[in-house]
């Protein structure tokens, strides 16, 4: 099991009064890639400049190794930080960007050829060295700003949407290589983004948050298939939300039909939310089914259909790659443990 190389414990945060962090505690396990991902203002940003010290919580503390930080400033911090904006030094070229933090802690001259020769090769730009940074694309600016951030050798490197700016082929390509570096290095990523393939694709662990809130905390597989609550359900992948009556363990009522499923302890007759994702939904013969639709559209999504089936109180998301008739009347099937059942957001 390993560590814990950053704490965050109880952290409240305001800006004019307005409070971005609820008392959010979160523990960062070492050589974990761990990525913050909620929409826009949830505070997951909030929560990185916190680590990497550029925000001094209103209260709580940040631990690092065990050890309190909170008061110590960005430079002091065994931290490094890549921001969305990459802020390359545009006098220097790309051996001098990625070298400027050695030269400042004084390395000798080898020192400094060897750890940024390291670096070219890990970021795949091997015979860059002397081009201006204005002559890159946007994908090798962000290599280098990766390479200046890692050079230092921290512990902990803190990525806010480094991505954002990137086509969709290659922030694709450059989420492999984040995780490849990653894994080389051995050293701990905190990665934040709204993008939720990108948060399902790269971490070991995603941290879902929502209005200065973490919802839920868990391995990709766990936030897709055991989503706390209707929030973190919609927000990862598209789902199927419905109001359900749980009738007791292993028995859940939706559209006024029961079902067998495989959740218990949530009580008898309790309201619940219900989540069945797309991908889990069988379509067959209207009289083979408890329930049944018509068919109002279908798109061909290139691996799969996506098709809406309306039913008399819900519309039913379905992704097939057996493309049902518009307008047809089908029956929609689904087994006990795709069935997932939550408690209600208050």
């Amino acid at each position: 099991m390993s560590k814990n190389i950053v704490s965050l414990e109880n952290i409240a945060v305001s800006f004019d009064g307005e409070k971005v962090l609820n008392n959010i505690s979160l523990d960062i396990k070492d050589k974990e890639f761990v990525t913050l991902l909620g929409p826009s203002g949830c505070g997951k940003t909030t929560t990185l400049r916190t680590i990497g010290g550029f925000i001094t919580p209103d209260s709580g503390s940040v631990k690092f190794d065990g050890k309190d930080i909170t008061s110590l400033p960005p430079y002091k911090r065994n931290v490094n930080t890549v921001f969305q904006r990459y802020a390359l030094f545009p006098h220097l070229n790309v051996f001098e960007n990625i070298a400027f933090g050695l030269k400042v802690k004084k390395f000798s001259d080898k020192e400094i050829q060897r750890r940024v020769g390291e670096m070219l090769e890990l970021v795949n730009l091997k015979g860059f060295e002397k081009r201006s940074t204005d002559r890159l694309s946007g994908g090798q600016q962000q290599r280098v700003a990766i390479a200046r951030a890692l050079v230092n050798e921290p512990k902990v490197l803190l990525l806010d949407e480094p991505l954002g700016a990137l086509d969709l082929k290659l922030r694709k390509e450059m989420q492999i290589e984040l995780k490849r570096m990653q894994q080389r290095l051995e050293i701990t990523f905190v990665y934040v983004t709204h993008d939720q393939e990108e948060a399902l694709t790269m971490s070991d662990t995603v941290v879902v948050m929502k209005d200065g809130d973490i919802l839920q905390v868990g391995s990709p597989v766990d936030i897709y298939n055991e989503p706390k609550n209707a929030f973190v359900a919609d927000f990862i992948g598209e789902s199927n939300i419905l109001s359900g009556l749980m009738v007791k363990d292993l028995l859940v009522e939706i559209s006024g039909k029961r079902f067998e499923c495989v959740d218990t302890g949530f009580g008898e007759n309790v309201g619940v939310d219900v989540v069945i994702r797309p991908e889990d939904i069988k379509l067959t013969d209207e009289k083979d089914a408890e329930l049944s639709g018509v068919v109002q559209s279908v798109t061909f999504k290139g691996v799969h259909y996506e098709m809406v089936i309306e039913t008399y109180d819900h519309n039913w998301l379905v992704h097939s790659t057996k493309a049902a008739e518009p307008g047809s009347t089908v029956g929609i099937t689904f087994d006990p443990y795709d069935i997932h059942i939550m408690n209600k957001m208050k």
